[in-house]
């Protein structure tokens, strides 16, 4: 089969040929129909997270076809040993043996991949394959960040790409008031987000026409935690999505007072995955799409890293 690998971090991804992969005991075969890109896979290329597995097949965000017929989504969350105190207490996603699609097990930017059945996830049939595959990160990790968002009415997002944009229909289904954070200047994207349903776009260095309940932070940028802070209403909270994030500067324990919280989201679990896909039909969520050729994935993430797209980049084999 034709692939793409990590063969080094720091290095261009590489087009090659595999053996076609062979499923083990409890594992599908599936024909890869789309893959999302997602920053994570970026982090990896770029060395900003360690790779466990080298080389390694990118791609956490898969649409695939099983050989009986099935359609499923392969999520980030690959593998658990269901035996660990966080597994045996409802938090799989904090599993200390854990495995993750395109990092430890090889991912979808590939023709052909294997996965865990009991981590596949029936998809809907009313999307295509290049609809469907940004719901499975992007989408996913975004809804359990929003479930910590409470019932926060006033919402602020900060870095409006892949997870927002989708999050921000989420949140405006809901009848909560989306304020979106961009990089400064960038109006075209401001201007995206208020075709979503955002009630206020404007630049992370600016201050919104109300104070916030809550702000999401998608942007690996750490920086972004004391600005958020500082528009937080009493008893606010700012949740950090990402899996990586550049150093949070040290910011004054005044911002942090009248009961702000700082909470981090680390990976998702099944059931994130069962309501939020149950969710993204009733909204329903529509994703905004480029689509590459599998030979072009470098192309992808260079594009991420550059913002040269609105939404999500999605590899086709």
């Amino acid at each position: 089969m034709r692939a793409v690998i990590l063969e080094r971090q720091g290095e261009p991804l590489k087009v090659t040929t595999l053996p076609d992969p062979e499923p083990g005991p409890g594992q599908l075969r599936l024909k890869v129909g789309a893959c999302a890109v997602c920053r994570t896979d970026l982090h990896l290329r770029d060395a900003e997270i360690p790779a466990t597995k080298l080389p390694v097949v990118l791609g956490h965000q898969i649409v695939g076809t099983t050989e009986d017929g099935r359609r499923v989504g392969v999520p980030w969350l690959g593998w658990t040993d269901g035996t660990c105190k966080y597994c045996t207490t409802g938090r799989e996603n904090l599993c200390v043996n854990a495995r993750f699609t395109g990092r430890d097990i090889d991912g979808g930017y590939a023709e052909w991949t294997v996965a865990d059945e009991r981590y596949c996830l029936p998809l809907p049939d009313d999307l295509t394959d290049e609809q469907a595959a940004p719901l499975l990160c992007g989408g996913l990790i975004g809804y359990r960040s929003l479930r910590m968002t409470g019932d926060a009415q006033r919402l602020g997002l900060y870095g409006f790409g892949s997870a927002a944009h989708m999050i921000c229909q989420a949140a405006v289904h809901q009848g909560r008031e989306v304020y979106a954070f961009t990089r400064p200047h960038d109006e075209r994207t401001q201007d995206f987000a208020k075709t979503l349903g955002a009630r206020w776009a404007g630049g992370s260095d600016e201050q919104p026409p109300e104070l916030l309940d809550a702000a999401i932070i998608f942007a690996s940028a750490g920086e972004l935690v004391p600005q958020a802070l500082k528009v937080l209403d009493r008893d606010g909270t700012v949740v950090c999505a990402g899996i990586h994030m550049s150093d949070v500067p040290s910011f004054p324990y005044d911002d942090l007072y009248w009961e702000h919280k700082i909470r981090s989201v680390a990976n998702l679990t099944r059931e994130d995955g069962y309501e939020w896909l149950a969710l993204a039909r009733e909204v329903p969520i529509r994703t905004s799409i480029t689509n590459y050729p599998l030979d072009n994935a470098e192309d992808a993430l260079a594009d991420l890293r550059a913002g040269r797209f609105e939404g999500t980049a999605v590899i086709v084999p």
